[in-house]
């Protein structure tokens, strides 16, 4: 499966994003997505994913309330709805798709991924 990750941009504190993650080659609801950002001179962290089945969701604290991660299967794509943006939330974000079918996943570790998008950039004006 091909990942593409879109809709980051440059915002102000306080606005709202909405992250897209189109997925081809393969349908999307083969697999868990998760959301990982990265920061400048920071390692990839966890933000946000989405299991395979039943759609149950997954957030770092320090997105919890205020991130939403979705999937329509039915077009391919996996969405993360940013609401409240802080300036600490300014990362490349990158969409990723792992197998947990018959398996149990934490859905945090990078090492569970094995399909990466490439990053959009999301920054956040004080």
């Amino acid at each position: 499966v091909q990942l593409q990750a879109s809709g980051g941009g440059l915002v102000q504190a306080g606005d709202s994003l909405r992250l897209s993650c189109l997925a081809s080659g393969r349908t999307v609801s083969r697999y868990a997505i998760g959301w990982f950002r990265q920061a400048p001179g920071k390692e990839r962290e966890f933000v946000a994913a989405i299991s395979r089945s039943y759609g149950v969701t997954y957030y770092a604290d320090s997105v919890k309330g205020r991130f939403t991660i979705s999937r329509d299967n039915a077009k391919n794509m996996v969405y993360l709805q940013m609401n409240t943006l802080k300036p600490e939330d300014t990362a490349a974000y990158y969409c990723a798709a792992g197998f947990d079918y018959l398996r149990r996943l934490t859905y945090t570790s990078v090492e569970e991924y094995v399909h990466w998008g490439q990053g959009t950039q999301v920054t956040v004006s004080s």
